[in-house]
């Protein structure tokens, strides 16, 4: 009794999986947690935000506090030990040793400076923020690629199985024409030709099956080298959906989206400004620098020396340089960092082009897949009819075997290449809005929607 009772709740437990496929959603939120390309731009971004610190600490005040200690002995013997000297002149006479001397030296010294007029320093700083503001723009950028990355694989796998399922019904169909192929060769009333025919078919569509299960295996792969697992049953397309064209439906306003709020756009607008930042910063190596000083310094002194005794001394002022000559370091690095200007307002100017290029193809994109997808649904039922008849044919002898396995091929064909307009469809609809800089999360939503959950 125990057994069939285990069997009906593996079954169960089977069927509940199956009906809980995970969806567009869901598989999202895995990538959110586990992709490495998403997480490395999350570091980056943390890294990114430290640059504005680091920036003003070259405006702020510093203060050090140093040291030293030292412990000196000297001796001096310039005659030898207990030699005895007489006086010529009085004729007395004397002992000369050695002669010890030994101190100690405890020296404390605090220091501050601050930067009165620091011109690179201040460029720095205000570099420092456009460094930030570009990791911010990467990271959302990085968002966006997340997004389409992830659906792009989801649907490549939705692909490959849609794939594997037509070729799949397709080897059944062409096991069951080469099954009445041979029969009627059988009882004669066919020839050989119809069963080598069916045969050749059965035999391609078999090689097809191996071909898609490899695709299949190889999607999956990609789908989980982003999510970090082997991905679950996935949400299927629902049947009969209606894809909703772009909004607005008129090209101009999302090219002029990508050319203003495309995040490379921004990233490359944010560069260029960072640029002349730097020309700024390194013209600053001509000019001259002040700083306020102050120091306060105690020096103890002990042992048998006449400096022995504590010394405390304070004092505060004004530092200034003005450079003269630097080997042309200063005026190479200014040549260098305008060229680096130069630079970043063609890369802007290039990334400008891309991101409306992108709007372009991906708004046309979604026009053509929508004409696509309409004209292969007709073509689906038109297949099916031309299917149904030929296989009427083929019973009454109007119509040869090869004539129903072409017809069978066509059906499934269409099939394929319908499911896969759609997905086209749906992934240029993203796209356009990752280029005209539009794309959130809040985005997938509507397509998920479309999807057996």
């Amino acid at each position: 009794m125990q057994k069939p009772l285990i069997a009906a709740l593996i079954a169960s437990a089977c069927l509940s999986l199956n009906v809980h496929a995970a969806d567009l959603i869901q598989v999202y939120q895995q990538a959110l947690a586990n992709d490495a390309v998403y997480a490395s731009a999350r570091a980056a971004l943390a890294a990114g935000r430290e640059k504005v610190p680091q920036g003003m600490a070259g405006l702020l005040p510093t203060v050090g506090l140093s040291g030293a200690y030292s412990r000196n002995n000297n001796e001096a013997s310039p005659y030898n030990e207990g030699v005895v000297l007489t006086n010529p002149v009085t004729g007395l006479q004397s002992t000369v040793g050695k002669s010890n001397a030994s101190y100690t030296s405890n020296q404390v010294t605090l220091a501050l400076s601050q930067p009165l007029f620091r011109w690179d320093r201040w460029e720095t700083y205000e570099q420092s923020k456009l460094v930030q503001a570009i990791t911010e723009a990467q990271f959302a950028q990085a968002q966006q690629d997340l997004i389409t990355r992830v659906a792009q694989a989801y649907f490549d796998v939705l692909a490959a199985q849609d794939t594997l399922d037509s070729t799949r019904a397709q080897k059944t169909a062409t096991t069951e024409q080469l099954a009445s192929a041979k029969r009627n060769f059988e009882v004669g009333t066919q020839t050989i030709t119809d069963t080598h025919e069916a045969q050749a078919a059965y035999d391609l569509v078999v090689a097809q099956e191996f071909a898609a299960l490899n695709d299949l295996e190889n999607k999956k792969s990609a789908l989980q080298a982003i999510i970090g697992a082997a991905p679950a049953a996935l949400a299927t397309l629902k049947t009969g959906i209606v894809l909703a064209p772009p909004q607005p439906a008129v090209i101009d306003p999302w090219v002029s989206s990508a050319e203003t709020q495309n995040y490379g756009v921004t990233v490359s607008q944010l560069s260029l400004e960072s640029a002349k930042r730097d020309i700024k910063r390194n013209r600053a190596g001509h000019y001259p620098t002040a700083d306020l000083v102050a120091t306060s310094q105690r020096i103890h002194a002990g042992g048998a020396t006449s400096n022995s005794g504590t010394t405390t001394s304070n004092a505060i002022g004004v530092q200034w340089s003005i450079p003269i000559f630097s080997g042309f370091a200063v005026t190479s690095r200014v040549r260098e960092s305008i060229a680096l200007e130069d630079k970043a307002r063609n890369d802007l100017e290039s990334t400008k082009r891309n991101a409306a290029l992108a709007a372009r193809q991906s708004f046309l994109g979604v026009n053509s897949g929508l004409a696509q997808v309409k004209a292969l649904e007709a073509a689906e039922i038109s297949s099916q009819s031309a299917l149904d008849s030929n296989k009427l044919g083929y019973q009454v002898g109007v119509r040869i075997n090869i004539d129903v396995l072409n017809a069978q091929r066509q059906l499934y064909s269409t099939r394929r290449d319908l499911s896969r307009a759609r997905y086209d469809t749906i992934m240029n609809g993203l796209r356009l809005k990752a280029a005209a800089g539009s794309l959130r999360e809040a985005d997938l939503g509507p397509v998920n929607a479309l999807l057996v959950r």
